[in-house]
């Protein structure tokens, strides 16, 4: 069976850019995995600070049979989840907070800017960054628990 010419071709986007199309093909990012150094601290801080929802919270074990919990938070009404991995060993503990070697690795997208910076702010998120308007809208560096870099993303401001 000949397959159309456009098939399994990049589909032009908006200023350039392409988008890689597979023929059949339907995926979606699910999990990242953030290794910290302990679970509930962890939790406490993608929930509480950031406004995450919790999940899962299960029992697992590791590949040699010692306890562990599987635990998964994700940014409300969001489909990719962050997959919370305590530090199990000498190499995983020293990866904690430099999983993307000191470079924003992770993006959070908000609709309300300014109300998510005060509210992140208020509860105790540190920012590296301050606020900036881009030409892609407002954005503020902040370190997670495990002290990994992110960026606040919001719409441009208007006016």
């Amino acid at each position: 069976m000949r397959r159309p010419a456009s098939e399994g071709r990049p589909r032009r986007l908006a200023a350039g850019l392409r988008l890689a199309t597979y023929p059949g093909a339907v995926a979606h990012l699910g999990l990242v995995t953030i290794v910290v150094s302990d679970y509930d601290p962890a939790i406490r801080f993608f929930v509480d600070a950031l406004g995450f929802e919790l999940v899962e919270d299960s029992p697992a074990v590791t590949n040699d049979g010692r306890p562990k919990r599987w635990v998964v938070v994700r940014p409300r009404g969001g489909m990719t989840g962050l997959l919370l991995a305590r530090a199990d060993g000498a190499e995983q503990v020293a990866t904690v907070g430099k999983q993307t070697a000191g470079r924003v690795g992770f993006f959070l997208h908000v609709e309300d800017f300014d109300a998510e910076y005060e509210r992140m702010t208020s509860s105790g998120v540190r920012f590296a960054r301050e606020p900036r308007s881009e030409p892609y809208g407002q954005v503020a560096v902040f370190v997670d628990i495990a002290g990994n870099k992110w960026d606040l993303i919001g719409p441009a401001p208007h006016g």
